[in-house]
């Protein structure tokens, strides 16, 4: 596999510890939902993970944020573009997507981001992002729908000897 061809990747699925890895190291993902007119569409969103789930922040107005709302099964892509990790990788999590406005949500999640992205004045990001109309969305995963691990293909994926 990977020689002559790429038909079937089953095997170059990425472990849970490697899906683990890959989501510590990237910092955004595609967040993918429905319109409100039916077309697929998507957004990249800043999330952290806590407790078993992402979490993202969007205004409430939002195209995004209403989809939501709306229908709660989105679906959140990461992949390993600019961070440090070796290979292409990529997972697709199906998650279920519940929103937060009350105010001890907001602020934890507003300072956690924060560390995260490494903001380098927290207080100026956290202000920034407290407003009234803004909401913190727990998109609680239901299953890995794909991953991809190039590494376990030979010359990465690109064709030649195996690793």
């Amino acid at each position: 596999m990977g020689i002559d061809d790429l038909e079937n990747l089953r095997s170059v699925r990425g472990s849970s510890d490697d899906i683990d890895e890959l989501i510590q190291a990237q910092t955004e993902a595609v967040v993918s939902f429905t319109s409100d007119t039916g077309w697929a569409s998507g957004v990249v969103m800043s999330y952290v993970r806590h407790d078993g789930a992402f979490w993202v922040t969007a205004v409430s107005d939002r195209a995004h944020a209403k989809a939501f709302r709306r229908d709660p099964r989105i679906s959140l892509v990461i992949s390993a573009t600019g961070t440090p990790l070796a290979g292409r990788r990529m997972v697709s999590v199906r998650c279920l997507a519940h929103a937060h406005v009350d105010e001890v949500t907001r602020h934890w999640f507003y300072r956690a981001l924060g560390e995260r992205i490494s903001v380098e004045d927290p207080d100026a990001f956290f202000s920034l992002l407290d407003s009234e109309n803004r909401a913190v969305f727990e998109l609680r995963p239901v299953r890995v729908a794909v991953s991809h691990d190039s590494r376990k293909l030979p010359g990465d994926g690109r064709g030649g000897s195996a690793p």
